[in-house]
């Protein structure tokens, strides 16, 4: 049976740096081998899930309980390949949702779980961070709509981004540059769904915008809103 990779976690300021990751030491501790790998980001954002794990193949991606809205952090290194993504009830140890997703070589990843009341899925998609580059005043971002209702259209606007637009539940949108400094986010569908937030972009920082939450909700922890995590940073 595989296992994980018992390599460091993809630190978030180092994460473009792809021929550094993946190292084991000889026992001289000068030499180093690189592992082939892949790097796996995993984000909770089921609004009724208080506490979710992930496996990949049978084998926990990490031992930490993933809250709602909760992610793991870094990318963590994964084996390559066709790999079964499965998330799961932390408390109870049953399968929420699977998937299967191909990993490849010094590729970054990103696993979200979605969905409320008994319907879910795991979203994965490929990052693409190596095609991003750095740029003087500008700043990386993209969104995921977590929302689960499409019952009407929502519209995200992110700025001047060119990734604004329709986004039906559990689009995931490209990366797309902006410039850096204050970014106002809002996610609407004229109806039932409405936040917005002012985010503070830092130049060649890439960042996820996550638009959470359910429809018509009082309850600040379950209402809809704007969150977001930052993946790293792109260097020169």
């Amino acid at each position: 049976m595989k296992r994980l990779i018992k390599t460091m976690a993809w630190p978030l300021t180092c994460l473009l740096m792809a021929t550094l990751l993946f190292t084991a030491c000889k026992k001289n501790n000068t030499d180093y081998v690189r592992q082939p790998a892949a790097g796996l980001m995993a984000f909770n954002l089921a609004v009724d899930k208080p506490a979710v794990g992930f496996t990949l193949s049978g084998n926990n991606l990490s031992g930490a309980v993933l809250n709602y809205t909760n992610y793991t952090g870094v990318y963590l290194p994964v084996y390559l390949g066709d790999r079964e993504v499965r998330s799961f009830d932390y408390n109870t140890g049953g399968t929420i949702a699977t998937t299967t997703a191909s990993f490849a070589d010094s590729n970054y990843y990103s696993a979200f779980l979605l969905g409320a009341k008994g319907s879910y899925r795991n979203v994965i998609v490929n990052d693409n961070l190596k095609a991003l580059s750095a740029n003087s005043g500008k700043a990386w971002v993209r969104y995921i709509n977590a929302i689960p209702d499409s019952s009407i259209a929502t519209t995200v606007i992110i700025g001047e981004s060119g990734i604004n637009g329709v986004a039906p539940f559990a689009t995931v949108s490209a990366f797309a540059q902006v410039t850096a400094g204050p970014v106002a986010t809002t996610v609407s569908n004229g109806s039932t769904i409405a936040a917005s937030r002012t985010i503070t972009l830092e130049e060649n920082k890439v960042y996820t915008i996550l638009f959470v939450g359910l429809p018509n909700q009082t309850d600040s922890s379950e209402a809809v809103q704007v969150k977001y995590i930052v993946n790293g940073m792109v260097t020169p």
